[in-house]
């Protein structure tokens, strides 16, 4: 294959493909914020959905060309060829498409001729009509058209020249890019890379080398996005997308994953804002707030573990270079490096992570060999502290003596009144906490109520503490997670939990360890308000 450095257009269906997948239902107002986003990130093209099928999508479209100030992209609006045995100016679902007003019009088409036969019910050669018709009368109409070939992998496998032909057909029609589709998934990099310059070279002998060929590839074999890329080294000018790989069933190629591999990989330009992969870790999590699905860590480039590094020896290894066990630096995409504390942890990794949260153990080497023991010694119980970052900190500095103590506990209890007769209005089990502690105000005794008897402690401490930190009525409780880390125990079994607080302009995590639930819960609490006071600057009144 040549080396080149041509563009790649990157073409996002994250508002239609994406839009299908479990879990997402995006409203209009959803759909434009998404659109403003991705315009942001330099896409080429938007897929804005199916006007005149979806309700839904006619208003986006309505709406986009008053609301949606794009930059960069070009909105496109997905339909279908024509019906069968009807003229395409005369179909109203290919008349909705010009009533868009988008410049650019997607047409899916069947190039399986086993579809053509047994869902249109037509001939291959009245599927090849539609396909000509309905482009050429776009295209007459002022739209630039592409093609979505659907099923077109597959459809080769059963006749090796019928997918060939619609592609023609459509190139001759006028449409400037046709897109090979894996619909079902199931192909893998080497077939595909054969399959498109198969395409390229039959185009090209007959005469149609002005029409780009473009791939759309799902992850039913986990494939997706290297299927794209060895499409688009075997010579696709276009790739498919959406963000964070949504998508039916296994979703999309993930284009935030294309556009890195593109650009910082291939050495090709792919998107249109020149400062686009910068803004790559942004947008990722910018599309993941408005469809409201937490981002896996694990996504490349922009995953919060993308550059999360645990093991000892990667760490010693990044102290002298950190270029040593990392592809890129995160920089680029807008990500950061970050320092993960375990068991595996030795001295590396300890001073890295400490340094991260702004403490230097570097001239210390007897407290940071104290704070590895500790670190092995509470994960040995059941703590984890790569996911809890405050909780990290609060030992650190309790093995310097840097610790703050805001306040003592003399006890807590809790109590839980079941029954009919004790259920609240919403039909929860009423709880209460009495919380006893000191502060320098005073002893304080207080009980508190709640929908459970962690939301009534935390109630409780709060209240306890609010008049001698007034702070504490800022923060919020925003995530938490229980787990159980012995299964074999039953309900005699050790507990994990983790609380992530905000004050409203940071979030922090804490964890605590129990023999039951509330126990564990009540370490993480109290965790999460020490922290919080002192990263405020708050002074102790003990």
């Amino acid at each position: 294959m040549k080396t080149t450095t041509q563009p790649i257009e990157i073409y996002d269906t994250t508002l239609r493909d994406g839009a299908q997948m479990e879990g997402i239902s995006l409203s209009v107002a959803d759909k434009l914020n998404i659109a403003q986003a991705l315009d942001d990130l330099g896409v080429s093209f938007i897929e804005g959905g199916w006007p005149g099928a979806i309700p839904k999508d006619t208003e986006f479209f309505a709406l986009a060309l008053s609301k949606l100030q794009l930059r960069h992209a070009t909105l496109a609006a997905f339909g279908a060829t024509r019906k069968v045995g009807t003229k395409a100016s005369e179909d109203p679902q290919v008349l909705a498409l010009l009533e868009s007003g988008a410049p650019v019009i997607t047409l899916v088409a069947k190039s399986d001729l086993r579809h053509v036969t047994d869902a249109l019910k037509t001939t291959g050669q009245e599927n090849l009509a539609m396909v000509r018709d309905t482009v050429q009368f776009l295209v007459k109409e002022g739209r630039r058209v592409f093609l979505d070939a659907e099923h077109y992998f597959d459809g080769l496998t059963h006749d090796a020249e019928y997918g060939l032909k619609v592609l023609k057909a459509a190139g001759e029609a006028g449409a400037e890019t046709v897109v090979l589709c894996d619909t079902n998934g199931g192909n893998l990099p080497s077939s595909i890379g054969a399959k498109v310059m198969e395409a390229r070279d039959y185009l090209d002998k007959n005469g149609l080398t002005q029409v780009k060929i473009g791939i759309h590839t799902h992850n039913d074999t986990g494939c997706a996005v290297a299927n794209a890329m060895a499409a688009i080294e075997a010579g696709a000018a276009q790739v498919q997308g959406c963000v964070n790989g949504y998508g039916e069933r296994t979703g999309n190629a993930d284009i935030l994953t294309l556009a890195g591999n593109i650009e910082i990989k291939l050495g090709r330009p792919a998107l249109l804002n020149e400062k686009g992969l910068a803004e790559l870790t942004r947008t990722s999590h910018r599309v993941a707030e408005i469809t409201n699905l937490q981002p896996s860590k694990r996504l490349p480039y922009v995953g919060d573990s993308s550059f999360a590094h645990k093991a000892g020896l990667h760490a010693s290894a990044i102290r002298v270079n950190p270029d040593l066990y990392q592809h890129i630096d995160p920089a680029t995409v807008g990500n950061d490096m970050r320092m993960l504390v375990s068991e595996m942890a030795g001295r590396a990794s300890v001073q890295l992570k400490a340094k991260e949260l702004g403490i230097d153990l570097s001239g210390t080497p007897y407290l940071t060999g104290r704070v590895v023991e500790a670190v092995k010694e509470k994960e040995s119980h059941g703590y984890v502290f790569d996911a809890a970052d405050a909780s990290f900190e609060l030992l650190v500095r309790a093995q310097g003596g840097d610790l703050p103590t805001y306040f003592e506990v003399e006890t807590w209890r809790t109590l839980v009144q079941a029954g009919r007769a004790s259920l609240s209005e919403n039909g929860e089990a009423e709880a209460e906490a009495t919380v006893k502690l000191r502060t320098r105000d005073g002893r304080k005794i207080v009980t508190g109520e709640g929908n459970g008897p962690v939301n009534a402690l935390d109630h409780a401490l709060r209240q306890a503490l609010s008049q001698t930190y007034p702070d504490i009525t800022n923060f919020e409780l925003v995530d938490y997670k229980v787990r159980i880390l012995d299964t074999t125990s039953g309900t005699d079994a050790t507990v994990r939990v983790l609380i992530t607080t905000t004050n409203g302009d940071i979030q922090w995590t804490t964890v605590g360890v129990g023999e039951d639930v509330i126990e564990a819960s009540w370490e993480a609490l109290v965790e999460s308000l020490t922290w919080g006071l002192m990263h405020l600057g708050v002074r102790p009144k003990v």
